[in-house]
């Protein structure tokens, strides 16, 4: 029968005490003023040692169980699926776990989820919040839950968060267009009161203000409870309403998915016809034919410093000082427009 790894194996295949192995694996080594360079080295010797730290032992003792909740729109969507990859990554080298759950921008789910990560006494929250999840999240504030927001906040809300800067985005974007040459720029967009996406529409709006081309009549405003059949449906009978408009901007990966369908319905060819830009960038965005112009979110400097955010409330505790991060985009060129 295989030998049980326990502490003590650690403590002295890394050369030190098993106090100091303890302290280390219960999430206490800086704050017992052991050396990063100790800390690193316990966590490097119990991962090759195989080493499992009796979860709910340590949970009833410490009352944390290296987990983290992360509830986010849509894990399928490659935005947020990406986002995760990085999150969970920087968590597993943290010697934490991350519990992933999808809103479907659903209120009410987004709550159940909430209550069910309290109940599962996660030790933090990553949320990306629906539109009605204030009051949610002022709960967790005054249960003292760690907690950062990404990609969307609440305006009134002393939260920390990490978003992209989504004005600016929409405004580089719209700018990149009109230096192209085009002047009937449409933009596809949810009709939701989520931040990110009313910024998108008002950078959008006012690089078309300032040099007078604005048209509200070319703004298509979707529900997000709809059917991607739908969505296709409304995208096409907009643009086939609308047959001057020579380029759109989506706000959403998701909504250029359902514009390519749409658009190939039409018997619309891009960028001949129609030239085409979208937030956030997607696998078969690149493959494509032609590959599709977008505005990417920095995902990867997003995730890793979700996560800091969120260890540093951890260990500061009521010291802890709200961060609000908002992060540049990038206009990746390709050749949609």
């Amino acid at each position: 029968m295989k030998k049980k790894i326990t502490i003590k194996d650690i403590a002295k295949a890394a050369n030190v005490s098993v106090t100091t192995v303890s302290f280390v694996l219960n999430d206490k080594g800086e704050k017992m003023g052991i050396s990063k360079e100790v800390i690193k080295k316990v966590f490097k010797v119990s991962e090759e040692m195989k080493f499992k730290l009796n979860m709910i032992a340590s949970s009833l003792r410490t009352g944390k169980t290296r987990s983290i909740g992360l509830i986010v729109e849509d894990i399928s969507n490659q935005f947020f699926s990406d986002l995760a990859r990085v999150i969970e990554r920087e968590a597993i080298d943290l010697n934490y776990r991350v519990f992933y759950c999808s809103t479907g921008g659903n209120d009410e789910r987004a709550v159940e989820l909430v209550n069910s990560l309290l109940q599962a006494n996660v030790d933090g929250f990553i949320i990306t919040p629906t539109e009605n999840m204030k009051s949610t999240i002022d709960r967790l504030v005054e249960l003292q839950c760690p907690v950062v927001l990404v990609d969307r906040y609440f305006e009134e809300q002393d939260v920390s968060h990490v978003v992209l800067d989504n004005f600016e985005g929409a405004e580089t974007a719209t700018h990149y267009l009109l230096k192209k040459g085009f002047r009937k720029i449409a933009f596809v967009t949810n009709s939701s009161q989520l931040i990110q996406m009313n910024l998108r529409k008002q950078g959008y709006t006012k690089a078309l203000k300032e040099v007078g081309l604005y048209d509200e009549s070319k703004i298509l405003d979707l529900e997000y409870h709809i059917s991607e059949e739908e969505r296709i449906e409304k995208i096409s009978e907009f643009l086939d309403k609308r047959s001057d408009i020579d380029a759109v901007l989506f706000g959403a990966n998701y909504l250029l998915l359902a514009g390519l369908q749409s658009l190939s319905k039409l018997g619309l060819r891009i960028p001949v016809d129609k030239a085409v830009i979208s937030f956030d960038d997607h696998d078969s965005f690149r493959l494509h034919s032609p590959s599709i112009t977008v505005l990417s979110q920095p995902i990867e400097e997003m995730g890793k410093k979700t996560i800091k955010l969120l260890m540093k409330q951890m260990s500061d505790g009521s010291n802890y000082k709200v961060v609000k991060e908002k992060k540049k985009g990038s206009l990746t060129i390709r050749e949609s427009v």
